[in-house]
């Protein structure tokens, strides 16, 4: 069965965005680059991996779909970039958009709609945002992976929005880059 992993970078103090969405302020130093590169290159968008080495041939690794909110789609929308991942099949969680289209937009449940995904064959699915979508989704994810930056941003999209509810996740590897991110694996 395929897992959800959910793989995204986080401020020290739990921000995976700013209040409008942007995530420029994240490090992305050579060191980072090569992580990606090595371990996951599909989760680089498609028209920033040939700059960044990666050929358009590449198979991917570990994700062959992924699984997002609205607004973590939206920053790709302002720069005119309408299919951001394009190398993989892409699913837009979105009760304001039109159902359809590519990337495409769901207006369902996203449980039952992600439960259905790791029923079908094929690489694991990624979940990489935002916030609101892994709250619900939470119960669902076999796998989160941070990428902790040394940013403190005060405020922002919460790595994970929903109610009161300690849930436990054990560490199972972290792995410390020169540049002061450390990506920290956890299951629950």
């Amino acid at each position: 069965m395929r897992k959800l992993v959910y793989y995204i970078a986080s401020t020290i103090d739990g921000f995976i965005a700013a209040p409008d969405g942007a995530f420029d302020f994240f490090p992305f130093e050579p060191d980072l680059q090569e992580y990606i590169r090595t371990n996951c290159p599909e989760t680089l968008p498609t028209h920033s991996r040939a700059p960044l080495g990666i050929p358009d041939d590449e198979p991917n690794r570990r994700f062959d779909t992924l699984v997002m909110g609205r607004g973590t789609l939206e920053p790709a929308l302002k720069a005119g970039i309408t299919s951001p991942y394009a190398h993989m099949k892409q699913y837009v969680f979105s009760r304001s958009l039109p159902p359809g289209g590519e990337p495409e937009v769901v207006n369902t449940d996203p449980v039952e709609f992600v439960r259905a995904l790791k029923q079908q064959d094929g690489l694991d699915i990624w979940l990489s945002g935002g916030g609101d979508l892994a709250g619900q989704l939470l119960n669902e994810i076999d796998e989160l992976i941070v990428k902790l930056s040394p940013v403190i941003a005060g405020e922002g999209i919460p790595l994970l929005r929903r109610d009161f509810d300690p849930t436990r996740f054990a560490l199972v590897s972290a792995t410390p880059l020169k540049s002061g991110v450390v990506v920290l694996t956890y299951r629950p």
